[in-house]
């Protein structure tokens, strides 16, 4: 197929600002503190003592997070670590993760013949207002990565082990984890409802934190994302985008009481494991904060439609797809469609679409993805 195509990450997925983000973002390499000296080299490997973990977090709290050398840049699936560093996500620094420049592929692999015609644009549509009525447990992922601060989409899930007392958030790979080419992304945190009034930039000119995180700001404790989008995720032509997902465990920056996520919100969803193929599942509704133009990253947005198919590789499964003109910063929302039951679940997560931002994909999720959020069940049971 010779679509031009790009994960979230780079058109239709995350954003990233690179000036208003954080100071002194800066490429690999040339990072430096705020008072100009290089920050402390980060450890290789993940902390195994209470002594190596107070080594780790200090280095990271003393700017450690900026340096990203790709020689110690964790990526190995157990390497995970985030500190909370609190106030970090103000106001002005969740407003300005946006979108940034981004290479595109001018084609992707061979598939198996199971494409099917790329889907007529379908226009995103405002989410109704309040988001935490109409959309509940969908909001906004912050993480910082080389370029600077960064926005996707993500969803609270429910938790096997923990039935109306998750803290699990679904999102996108490539919204946590840089694949092949890098690791784990820092200062990873959830804002459910974010604007929940669903106010613009204009609007909210001075407006507090709490108008943009009216149910706080959630650290990921915890991450989880496929083999195959370590070993082979890829910023630019599908490259891993149908095992593009991810699971996190989050704990509030400030206390709730002992309630749960779930329970702060008043939202989990079921995730549909194995749910039909395209070619007998019925509309699905795309979520997210879409931040390049025309969209301003403040406010959420839908896509409603009857997917077909997209096979990226010849190795890979058919993902779902649909027609949508969601921009950067709606990767790693939730994907939704009523079971059998006349519940909602979540079926997918935005993953890739093409530089014309016509359309919107996203895997199908399987065995391997009912492992991940499985074992961060009982990883924090």
């Amino acid at each position: 197929m010779a679509a031009a195509m790009l994960l979230a990450a780079a058109a239709t997925a995350c954003g990233w600002s690179g000036s208003g983000g954080h100071a002194g973002a800066r490429p690999a390499g040339s990072v430096t503190t705020g008072t100009g000296r290089r920050p402390p080299a980060l450890p290789t490997s993940f902390p195994t003592s209470l002594k190596d973990l107070k080594k780790w977090e200090k280095a990271y709290r003393d700017g450690g997070w900026r340096n990203w050398d790709r020689s110690t840049w964790l990526r190995r699936a157990a390497d995970f670590v985030n500190p909370i560093i609190d106030g970090l996500w103000s106001d002005k620094r969740m407003k300005a993760a946006g979108q940034g420049g981004k290479g595109v592929s001018t084609g992707i692999d061979a598939d198996r013949g199971w494409t099917d015609p790329a889907p007529a644009p379908v226009r995103a549509r405002p989410v109704a207002t309040p988001y935490h009525d109409s959309a509940p447990g969908v909001g906004k992922l912050f993480f910082d990565g080389p370029e600077g601060s960064m926005a996707c989409s993500a969803t609270v899930v429910q938790d096997p082990a923990h039935p109306g007392r998750s803290d699990l958030v679904w999102t996108a790979g490539h919204c946590v984890h840089a694949g092949e080419s890098g690791g784990w992304y820092r200062n990873v945190a959830f804002v459910p409802s974010y604007d929940d009034k669903g106010l613009d930039t204009a609007a909210l000119k001075g407006a507090p934190r709490d108008v943009l995180a009216p149910y706080g700001v959630w650290w990921a404790d915890g991450a989880s994302t496929s083999d195959e989008w370590i070993a082979s995720g890829s910023p630019s032509g599908g490259g891993g985008s149908a095992y593009d997902f991810a699971v996190l465990h989050v704990t509030p920056e400030e206390g709730t009481g002992g309630r749960s996520l779930e329970e702060t919100v008043g939202a989990a969803v079921p995730v549909w494991f194995d749910a039909p193929p395209v070619t007998r599942i019925g509309a699905v509704g795309a979520w997210g904060y879409p931040v390049a133009a025309p969209f301003d990253g403040q406010r959420m947005y839908a896509c409603v439609g009857r997917p077909g198919r997209l096979s990226v590789a010849a190795d890979a499964p058919a993902e779902y797809r649909i027609g949508c003109t969601m921009t950067g910063g709606s990767s790693g929302g939730g994907w939704f469609t009523t079971r059998p039951d006349g519940k909602r679940a979540l079926v997918s997560n935005t993953s890739i679409g093409p530089a014309t931002n016509t359309w919107l994909a996203g895997p199908r999720l399987g065995a391997e993805a009912e492992k991940m959020l499985d074992g961060m069940s009982r990883k924090f049971s």
